[in-house]
């Protein structure tokens, strides 16, 4: 049902956690499913220079939002910006049709943190 690449990024989470100090923070929650995500992030030379996630939910949005710190970490803010669905999507090795609200969430959370820096 899941790819080996989402159940490693859900086994074995990158970034998990809260950067300290953030210039930027999101929080969402889908209100159909209940999956929440909170997504922090440092920027320097507007560059992503940190960020981690902490996501309650189901296996594909932890998946989701694990492999998003690591497509925007080291990228611009327009960078950033343009990740989308089909990248986040390859980046778990696909995911099952009922799932695809779990990149969406990801991606929401990135596009409101990125709103909060003000750039």
């Amino acid at each position: 049902m899941y790819s080996a690449q989402l159940l490693d990024h859900f086994q074995n989470p990158r970034n998990a956690g809260e950067v300290e100090g953030a210039d930027g923070a999101a929080e969402i929650e889908n209100p159909v499913c209940g999956d929440v995500l909170r997504l922090t992030l440092k920027v320097e030379g507007g560059r992503v220079t940190e960020i981690r996630f902490r996501a309650k939910g189901c296996v594909p949005a932890m998946a989701c939002a694990s492999a998003l710190t690591e497509l925007v970490k080291g990228e611009t803010l327009e960078e950033a910006r343009s990740v989308g669905r089909e990248a986040l999507i390859a980046a778990v090795g696909g995911l099952p049709e009922a799932s695809g609200h779990a990149a969406q969430l990801a991606l929401d959370a990135l596009a409101a943190a990125v709103r909060k820096l003000g750039h």
